[in-house]
């Protein structure tokens, strides 16, 4: 999804088409073949339903911790500093989810624990139109509950924490994250691997934009453009960086630690951004009314990419 903030990437401008044909190699480069176009099977783009996540063991109603900003202590049940922790991963959540994935299904036990986050001044709720039809509740840190857990030992030190409502497209939109997390961390536990961290589109793109300036007159040297992506776990595109929704890193059972690029594709989004996307090696969720426009594009490009259901 696009978001109108700024920096953007269109500040860079394209590596011109002799800097492309450097004598350094692309790194997507194939062995070359003689056979013609025609000759070699593309495969289709596959979707696949993804399982519903296992349901995560929810804290009992008496553990509890105190929290301290300052000199004031919050006395929380654990479950509560879960959710604190979700919606500064990810800025916002709706209440649905949020009941289904942080409280094992139990809605009541959300709806009041949410209000007294709320009555302690640590988490805004709003009600949020999703489409002409439906609103739910969504919910939100506030700067007291982004300081209180900024503070608390709880995150890696590198994790961004979130507070405050955008626009409500984009609350939309992140809210949808969530889910789209919630899918993607089962699949890694699966195959015995533990989230560190998540990254959202404009952290990561504000990093990738900050190193980029700091190359100064050799922002559009190929080479060094690479190398930017690489140590952001990214890949040079038509001469661009593509940003996904959401990152996740994430240690695998050998310890060693790898990143998952993730793109939440609707019916909107151009051939274009799809093709680029599937080129950036992104893994793509969809709900299943745009999973076939999203396909078709990607069949008509000849690109590969696994398409999974949200």
């Amino acid at each position: 999804m696009s978001r109108d903030f700024t920096p953007d990437f269109d500040d860079f401008r394209e590596a011109s088409r002799s800097s492309r044909e450097s004598p350094r190699p692309s790194r997507d480069t194939r062995p070359a073949t003689t056979r013609t176009r025609e000759e070699i099977p593309h495969p289709e783009p596959r979707f696949r339903d993804v399982r519903e996540p296992r349901p995560k063991e929810v804290p009992p109603r008496d553990s509890r911790d105190v929290l301290y900003d300052r000199y004031r202590g919050y006395d929380l049940r654990e479950s509560e500093i879960q959710t604190l922790t979700d919606l500064g991963k990810f800025r916002v959540v709706n209440a649905e989810d949020l009941a289904r994935h942080g409280y094992g299904g139990d809605s009541g036990r959300m709806e009041r624990e949410t209000e007294s986050l709320v009555r302690q001044g640590l988490v805004e709720e709003k009600r949020v139109e999703v489409s002409l039809s439906k609103s739910t509740w969504m919910y939100t840190l506030t700067k007291a509950g982004r300081r209180l857990m900024r503070g608390s030992g709880r995150l890696p030190h590198d994790q961004e924490i979130y507070s405050g409502f955008v626009k409500p497209r984009e609350a939309k939109h992140d809210a949808e994250l969530y889910r789209v997390y919630q899918r993607e961390e089962d699949r890694i536990e699966r195959r015995g691997g533990r989230v560190r961290r998540v990254l959202l589109d404009f952290e990561l793109k504000k990093k990738v934009n900050r190193d980029l300036t700091l190359l100064g007159p050799q922002k559009d040297d190929p080479d060094k453009k690479h190398d930017v992506a690489e140590r952001h776990g990214l890949r040079v595109v038509h001469g661009r960086i593509p940003v996904p929704d959401l990152q996740i890193e994430y240690e695998m059972a050998d310890q060693s630690i790898a990143r998952v690029n993730l793109e939440l594709t609707t019916g909107d989004y151009r051939p274009r951004q799809l093709a680029d996307k599937a080129r950036a090696g992104f893994t793509l969720y969809s709900h299943g009314d745009d999973a076939s426009h999203v396909r078709r594009v990607l069949s008509d490009r000849e690109l590969t990419a696994e398409i999974l259901s949200l």
